[in-house]
């Protein structure tokens, strides 16, 4: 038989079990609003029974229950779930960053617009009209002139627009790069921790909550695999040792963190090797890849454009609008829209040379090119490209003539100020398909108008589907993280019950050792007094 005092024991194990129990159920509700934390629950186990077994073992009927115990303090966590949800954040690192980048190229080229390139290009045209109407009238060639700067101002302001986001976007990829260095480090920092807590037996699970916060960030960059490697010791079979990560590519996994020990990424530019490393000096720098400099046990490597896992991760999807590769390849979403624009205006440019070349200005004498680049020698692109500040200086300058005038018994020429056929052929420019390619200043049989309709409508096409796209990612990565937190979330209105529960049973426990004091009482101050 057991002794009396057996009771007191197990109802004291009660006690404590459910006390953990409830301690836990508050930190739960303090942490409801916390991000990234998950709720915790005390595993409950009965202890051994007695009497144990051996051959000095007591022979009682049946084996008596010795109370309760708290195996472990565990948060509840699904790692397939977990997985789901960080596959989406990287689908929507990307398209999100992507509609982005196409958003703010829309705010600039900002067509349908009263001001934009088209709208300019349309008011040029019309005074060129009018200038073939009436060829002798300065304030029609004054116009004529303010017409064509606000086109090529229109180009530069393009052109600088646009180069001051492709700057902006290489900035965002250094800054981003040392965010997931810091994500890196911090995770290794954390895997030592854990490391040490976990031998002795304790789950520190607020740490694997931050650990998995700083995985959900990164994984918005980069695809990301992860393992886990036991603690060894005293470690509970359920806790889950230090993290492992890697960096999915197409040549492989390359290893980045392995337990304390982390690597480091640095962007790379061009092709040279070593390789160069990108800066945030002005200037257009194509991304070739990332070094990966490994420390301990973390592996290094490279990361080449050409391995990264398309559309996949924040990173990618800034190096795609940004630019990589050569140079000189233009390869990207805003280095070929620029490269784009440069041969709408050296198309433009010639074509309008080419033809008021050919004509005589006010004066009889033949027509010089109108635009030129703003720097001698460069080829006329949209950065450069200007009105000749002749034409500023004197409008009599512009060849609205398309005859050589006659001849007076002087030697001079007849000027002939009612003849604007040229002008005319300049204003019907705007309607001629220029056929070649854009190194001989073609258009591939497009006119410079519809080249660039169909420039704005090839960026429509983008920016319409990068949204589409990351509006449907965001949509499912809505789904999961819901189904995530149905699992690891905090429902106050749960912990409220359980709280209920687990103060009901703890008051059971303490009735319990006041039955079992009574008993005592009864036993040694009430037994042996017959008669007294």
């Amino acid at each position: 038989m057991g002794s009396t005092f057996m009771g007191l024991e197990t109802a004291r194990r009660g006690l404590t079990t459910q006390q953990s129990a409830l301690y836990t159920t508050g930190h739960n509700i303090s942490n409801a609003n916390t991000i990234g934390y998950s709720r915790q629950r005390v595993n409950m186990e009965a202890t051994l029974g007695y009497p144990g077994t051996g051959l000095n073992a007591p022979k009682i009927p049946g084996h008596l229950g010795t109370g309760v115990q708290a195996q472990s303090v565990q948060r509840i966590r699904d790692q397939f779930v977990d997985r789901q949800y960080r596959q989406e954040t990287t689908k929507l690192g990307y398209w999100e960053t992507r509609s982005n980048a196409v958003s703010q190229m829309e705010d600039i080229l900002s067509e349908p617009s009263d001001f934009g390139l088209n709208e300019s290009l349309d008011q040029f045209w019309s005074s060129l009209q009018i200038l073939s109407t009436s060829p002798d009238d300065a304030s029609t060639r004054k116009v004529v002139v303010q017409k064509g700067i606000a086109v090529a101002e229109s180009f530069n302001y393009i052109n600088k627009q646009l180069t001051d986001i492709q700057e902006n976007l290489k900035n965002e990829i250094l800054v981003s790069t040392t965010d997931i260095n810091s994500i890196l480090k911090q995770i290794a920092a954390i895997n030592e921790e854990i490391q040490a807590i976990e031998p002795n037996g304790y789950m520190p699970n607020d740490l694997y909550d931050v650990r998995d916060v700083l995985l959900d960030e990164l994984s918005n960059y980069f695809p990301v695999e992860v393992s886990y490697e036991k603690s060894g010791g005293n470690a509970l079979a359920i806790a889950e040792g230090s993290m492992n990560i890697s960096i999915k590519t197409a040549g492989g996994s390359i290893n980045v963190v392995t337990g304390k020990d982390f690597a480091t990424l640095t962007a790379n530019t061009g092709n040279t090797t070593p390789p160069t490393l990108m800066t945030n000096a002005e200037g257009y720098q194509p991304f070739t890849s990332f070094t990966v400099t490994g420390s301990g046990k973390a592996l290094g490597g490279e990361i080449k454009y050409a391995d990264m896992e398309a559309n996949k991760g924040q990173i990618l999807s800034l190096i795609n609008s940004h630019g990589y590769g050569a140079a000189a390849d233009e390869t990207g979403f805003y280095p070929e829209m620029l490269k784009k624009l440069d041969e709408l205006a050296n198309a433009f440019a010639t074509a309008f040379n080419n033809v008021h070349t050919t004509g005589t200005d006010i004066n009889g004498a033949l027509g010089q090119n109108f635009f030129v680049s703003k720097v001698t020698g460069q080829e006329i692109s949209a950065s450069n490209i200007i009105v000749d500040s002749k034409f500023e200086n004197n409008t009599s300058l512009i060849a609205a003539s398309n005859s050589q005038p006659a001849i007076d018994a002087n030697g001079n020429p007849v000027v002939e100020p009612g003849n604007g056929a040229n002008a005319l052929l300049l204003a019907n420019i705007k309607a001629k398909p220029l056929p070649g390619d854009t190194t001989t200043g073609g258009l591939g049989g497009a006119t410079i108008q519809t080249y660039y309709q169909s420039m704005i409508g090839q960026m429509g096409v983008l920016g319409e589907q990068a949204t589409r796209l990351a509006t449907n990612s965001a949509t499912i990565q809505l789904t999961v993280a819901n189904n995530r937190a149905s699992i690891s979330s905090v429902s106050l209105d749960e912990e409220m019950t359980n709280m209920i529960t687990f103060q009901q049973a703890y008051n059971a426990n303490a009735r319990m050792i006041t039955v079992v004091d009574e008993t005592l009482d009864k036993i040694i101050n009430g037994m042996g007094r017959v008669g007294l």
